[in-house]
């Protein structure tokens, strides 16, 4: 079972919806744990969970990763954004049972890796309330189409600097979930690397609130 910090509901009060966040490769659940102060006091009855990845990252201590980077080809991609969708898939239920919440209580929000991650394993289940993913791709869009049992809404945020994961792959993403069925709103911001910026936080808020309201 996965693990991870958790923030309750600002309200102080049992959650009426949830956000779950998966960092980056080499990162950890501590990092976007750090995203809650941003959108707390607009969604004060949501309980966010910042899981660590399953497998620790080689070369970075305390670092961890959603499956190994060995290789960047489309096919390398395609098979290892896999390899986590089980161990996600049985937090997610858990978390969600042990809070008594329905599945369209929940949103995802990526980062990088973690994007890869909930592109994969959201529209794979059955009515998530949205997806946020930040300086992602898609990592198996000739897959999706006979495998996707929804279509939760989806804001793509991505800089255009991005030596990591280059801009274009917001568009690649875009114009693969578009004909299928998603809502995808989009944002680029100018001069941002392999990072979230302002502008992201406030339209990955306002989502947030939007779709879980």
């Amino acid at each position: 079972m996965l693990h991870g910090p958790h923030a309750p509901p600002a309200s102080g009060r049992a959650p009426r919806s949830m956000v779950i966040l998966l960092h980056g490769y080499g990162s950890n659940g501590d990092d976007l744990i750090g995203l809650v102060p941003y959108w707390r006091d607009a969604l004060p009855e949501t309980i966010f969970l910042s899981p660590d990845a399953p497998q620790p990252c080689p070369g970075v201590p305390g670092g961890r990763q959603w499956w190994p980077l060995t290789s960047f080809s489309p096919e390398a991609r395609a098979a290892g954004v896999r390899e986590p969708a089980a161990a996600l898939n049985a937090y997610i239920d858990a978390q969600l049972a042990a809070h008594g919440l329905a599945e369209d209580r929940l949103a995802l929000v990526g980062f990088s890796q973690g994007t890869m991650v909930a592109l994969h394993v959201g529209p794979r289940r059955e009515r998530l309330a949205g997806i946020v993913g930040y300086s992602g791709m898609l990592a198996d869009p000739q897959a999706l189409a006979t495998e996707l049992r929804s279509r939760p809404p989806v804001l793509l945020v991505h800089g255009d600097a991005d030596p990591t994961v280059p801009v274009a792959a917001l568009g690649q993403a875009r114009a693969a979930l578009e004909p299928l069925g998603f809502e995808v709103a989009a944002h680029v911001s100018p001069g941002l690397g392999h990072s979230i910026d302002e502008p992201g936080l406030r339209l990955g808020g306002a989502f947030l609130s939007r779709v879980l309201a």
